[in-house]
């Protein structure tokens, strides 16, 4: 039990981490969308590739089950409203458990 609080507090750390991520994601895709920044650019490349590593493989079952309406990609909103939840469900357990 000692080690419950201490592992749930790092879980919603990193839950926080991919949110903020994935916020990055979307907005890196709109400016390279609107050409205000270059995605030709090592960078920017590289930093694109690895947001895509890792947001890509949730983001896409939810794209299977929430298509884009009228152009416009639903999934990353889903996805951070899926975060949000579980981020509320470890929070509630660590109120339940405190170390």
């Amino acid at each position: 039990m000692i080690i419950l609080g201490p592992l749930l507090n790092v879980i919603y750390d990193l839950l926080g981490l991919y949110k903020f991520l994935l916020i990055v994601y979307v907005i890196l895709n709109l400016l390279e969308s609107f050409n205000v920044i270059n995605k030709y650019n090592t960078a920017v490349y590289t930093v694109h590739n690895f947001l895509q590593s890792i947001t890509e493989p949730v983001l896409g079952p939810i794209r299977r089950i929430i298509p884009p309406i009228s152009g416009w990609d639903l999934s990353p909103m889903a996805l951070i409203f899926v975060v949000y939840f579980f981020q509320g469900v470890v929070l509630e357990i660590i109120k339940r458990f405190p170390s």
